[in-house]
């Protein structure tokens, strides 16, 4: 396999472990849309979120996700159809995609504004990327397509000693499906060599069914939000690489 020459690569699962984040995000959302006389999180709630997070694609569905757990519905149940469960909880709560996210959106800038340390300190890149980066910035053009917003990736990266002047971000203001974008940049780059790392499987399967994107090498990264039935149905799929932690941060030869 020829190495990269653009490394594209998802944020959050792949770069950043953001899952007390999420949950401390999901929880104030969740509050807020549904007012409790006692705000403190019901014990094992965090653990059972962090349990579902894979299920979801992006923010806005995290205080849905929250919803159904505390409304009864059993992980086994929203692993079955989580789009689907969801899409319902959102009309039975007369609620809208756009609403949700501007909730989780509005409330995570309010915390950065008011106490940007405490934001920091609840989440952080996984050992050994911020080391890997650096190397990987000297060598190959390194691309970030997230559905996280782009100011807040930055937010995350800039403590680490990042040199944001060489690094691509496209965010959730993009407004464009990781495929398009990956597509775009191939066509700004016809010659280039792309590798593109993602933990959400789904991705990955949207990906490998673009006949123009068949030459990008695809690689589910393990250590990310995915769940052991994903991870167990890639094996022996010559297409997607799975790839490890330690893999990961070390040279290209080593990822398969």
């Amino acid at each position: 396999m020829i190495a990269p020459t653009v490394l594209a690569l998802d944020f959050d699962g792949v770069l950043c472990d953001g899952m007390k984040e999420y949950f401390q995000i999901a929880w104030r959302a969740y509050c807020h849309l549904w007012p409790l006389t006692d705000p403190t999180p019901p014990p094992g709630l965090a653990e059972q979120f962090y349990r579902v997070r894979p299920l979801i694609a992006t923010g806005w569905e995290m205080p849905m996700l929250l919803r159904a757990l505390l409304t009864g519905y059993s992980e086994a149940e929203m692993g079955e159809d989580w789009p689907g469960l969801s899409q319902r909880l959102v009309e039975q709560e007369r609620l809208t995609a756009a609403t949700l996210a501007a909730e989780v959106d509005g409330l995570r800038d309010q915390w950065i504004a008011t106490d940007p340390a405490s934001w920091l300190a609840e989440q952080s890149l996984y050992p050994g990327v911020a080391e890997r980066l650096a190397v990987w910035l000297e060598t190959v053009q390194v691309v970030i397509i997230s559905t996280k917003e782009g100011r807040f990736i930055q937010q995350i990266l800039q403590p680490c000693g990042v040199d944001l002047s060489r690094l691509r971000i496209f965010g959730k203001e993009a407004k464009q499906p990781k495929q398009q974008i990956l597509r775009e940049l191939k066509a700004e780059q016809p010659d280039a060599v792309f590798w593109f790392v993602e933990d959400r499987l789904q991705t990955l399967h949207v990906v490998q069914k673009q006949p123009d994107l068949s030459d990008v090498q695809l690689f589910l990264a393990l250590w990310g939000y995915n769940t052991a039935a994903e991870k167990a149905s890639v094996m022996g799929d010559a297409a997607i690489h799975l790839i490890t932690l330690p893999q990961f941060c070390d040279q290209f030869a080593d990822w398969y």
